[in-house]
């Protein structure tokens, strides 16, 4: 099984999770691009990067989920796609991307809320997903912050109706 991103739940509402993420590093690519152009075009870079494309020719385990995140709305041509690295990495400990499109940094920890939903993660279904969290969110009074994370957990060749997909959005400071 794949390694996840980590995090602790903190509590269930109707329909989301409130989740504390741990701090992560991430590999990702900045794209000025539709979401799905963007989730294309990075894919490449970040595998590359994990499978010895890097400065010490280190192979680096495959996580999940991919996170596309925007904070312009999903209908944004500013992405950045990131793969998660494995558990206890440190960007200090990371090797140089070989791609200058690739860069590393830290996801420091911190709270949002989550939605769970199954099918191929196109920009129609995430849209409709992100606008039913913000709402359910609101409803439980929650302040949420401008940026939306679209988590994909499985390959894009599984059949679109298994794949199992999240919605994040970090609360607000």
């Amino acid at each position: 099984m794949t390694e996840r991103q980590k995090y602790e739940l903190l509590n269930e509402f109707k329909g989301f999770e409130l989740r504390r993420y741990a701090v992560c590093s991430v590999a990702e690519v900045e794209s000025d691009a539709s979401y799905s152009d963007a989730s294309q075009g990075a894919f490449g870079s970040l595998f590359q990067y994990i499978s010895r494309g890097n400065s010490g020719s280190e192979k680096i385990g495959m996580t999940a989920p991919v996170i596309a995140t925007t904070t312009s709305g999903l209908d944004s041509k500013a992405w950045k796609i990131a793969f998660v690295m494995p558990a206890g990495m440190s960007v200090n400990e990371l090797p140089h991307p070989n791609n200058a499109r690739v860069s590393v940094r830290e996801l420091p920890a911190q709270e949002c809320v989550a939605l769970s939903f199954k099918g191929r993660a196109n920009a129609e279904l995430c849209k409709k997903q992100e606008e039913l969290l913000r709402s359910l969110a609101r409803s439980a009074e929650f302040s949420l912050s401008e940026e939306t994370r679209i988590a994909r957990f499985d390959p894009p060749f599984k059949p679109g109706f298994l794949q199992y997909n999240e919605i994040v959005i970090p609360l607000s400071k």
